[in-house]
């Protein structure tokens, strides 16, 4: 049905359905933090699948969009058309402001100064601070060649303290070392308590408004991540914060406590990225040639590696929902949409869409190995426009160097192959944290 402002609006059945079929699957899974036992559940289940057919369905029967949902107290809109998409990602942060209430009350449980939820002017500066320590816009990060033998480093360790089976305990342990080291430094690297703190913040943001939130830990976690901060171990993103001018309004300690969250799902994605080559023999092969042809890593972005994690991105997004709020009212062809209307963007339903992507269910990297992946169609594992994630290259930088670590010095063999078979459409969802490998050579 059409609302006098001229926009589509989901009837109460429809609305439900996107309720139950969208929005609680994706909060039960987690949001800040993922639940293990949700995420074995969706994929037991097929839940992130069953919630792209639910807004295709949609699409068919109202047409392109933004679809309102009367949802009482919030204005609630749902982009099911490429163009829309685009069109808020690169409206950011005005008309569309990633600011949302909900993301802000997710995200105030231990990083309320971050860029993504503040406003101008701060957000400016904040932004810049961002872009400019983690090179946003640079394929490869000019620390790359320190960054490279960290990985290296806590690669051998991890290999040899997992002997013939790889789990994912053994590699997040090894990947959150990587991390602290190459933010903070050497001396950071056994800080296991500060993810470990950072983790239960998490889990608070989980529930947003629902929870009262856990200041005292939130005061003692951002003072232990000043400390690692002062020391500006050389090497590390810690000693390029201190080359800095910061201010009071910069809060740096906010801006790393996102890198260290979003280095959580980077983990993820190289994980499943690794189940992905070793399941798809061309790959594999692929991959063993770009990875011996380059010895130098830290000079070399390793396009097919990467690749591969963008894949992984695509087929299993670590961030299902991008949420926009309206700042302004915003014309659309259809109406207007009212001010402070949120927005939001299910990743899955164009990164999965069969109905518009040929590859959709298939492990397709060479997507990413051209000028413009996807074409105009939105592949948005970082989002994009000037909202996307500032570490969307570091991020796989490094997950590629993980790789070439991992597969340069062991064969590896995916146990339960079924899983991930290359003759059968790849599941809705893949559950990392029952992945296992067998290790040989």
């Amino acid at each position: 049905m059409a609302r006098p402002d001229g926009l589509s609006t989901a009837s109460i059945k429809d609305t439900l359905a996107v309720l139950g079929d969208v929005i609680i699957p994706t909060l039960g899974k987690g949001v800040l933090i993922r639940r293990p036992r949700i995420v074995a559940l969706a994929e037991r289940l097929n839940l992130d699948e069953r919630a792209v057919r639910r807004l295709q369905s949609l699409s068919r029967k109202y047409g392109t969009g933004p679809l309102l949902l009367p949802i009482p107290g919030r204005t609630q809109a749902v982009i099911l058309s490429p163009e829309h998409v685009h069109r808020v990602l690169q409206g950011a942060p005005e008309p569309f402001a990633p600011s949302t209430l909900e993301k802000h009350a997710a995200l105030a449980h231990f990083e309320p100064n971050v860029s993504l939820i503040s406003h101008p002017p701060e957000r400016a500066e904040r932004r810049y601070f961002n872009d400019e320590v983690l090179e946003s816009q640079c394929p490869v990060h000019s620390m790359a060649d320190g960054f490279s033998a960290v990985v290296g480093d806590e690669a051998r360790v991890m290999l040899a303290q997992a002997g013939s089976e790889l789990s994912w305990d053994a590699f997040i342990t090894a990947w959150y070392r990587m991390v602290r080291r190459v933010i903070l430094g050497d001396a950071a690297r056994d800080d296991h308590e500060l993810t470990a703190m950072l983790a239960k913040l998490r889990r608070a943001g989980n529930w947003a408004f629902l929870h009262p939130g856990r200041k005292g830990l939130k005061r003692r976690f951002h003072e232990r991540l000043k400390e690692h901060l002062n020391r500006t171990e050389p090497g590390s993103l810690a000693a390029r914060i201190k080359a800095r001018p910061n201010t009071d309004a910069t809060a740096p300690t906010d801006q790393v406590a996102h890198w260290l969250f979003a280095f959580d799902p980077g983990g993820m994605a190289t994980f499943r990225a690794l189940a992905l080559i070793v399941s798809h023999p061309d790959a594999g092969r692929r991959a063993s040639e770009e990875i011996s042809a380059n010895r130098t890593i830290g000079h070399t972005p390793l396009p097919f590696v990467r690749a591969c994690i963008l894949e992984s991105l695509r087929l299993w997004p670590t961030t299902p929902a991008i949420l926009r709020e309206t700042t302004e009212d915003v014309q659309w062809p259809g109406g207007v949409m009212r001010k402070h209307t949120h927005v939001l963007i299910y990743t899955p339903y164009f990164h999965r869409n069969d109905e518009s992507l040929p590859e959709a269910h298939q492990f397709a990297p060479d997507l990413w190995l051209g000028a413009a992946p996807g074409g105009h169609w939105p592949l948005i594992p970082f989002s994009e426009g000037p909202g996307i994630c500032p570490a969307h290259n570091l991020v796989p930088t490094l997950g590629s160097m993980m790789l070439a670590a991992i597969l340069g010095r062991h064969k590896i063999e995916l146990k339960d192959p079924d899983r991930l078979h290359s003759d059968r459409p790849l599941p809705g969802t893949l559950d990392n944290y029952t992945l296992r490998f067998s290790l040989t050579g």
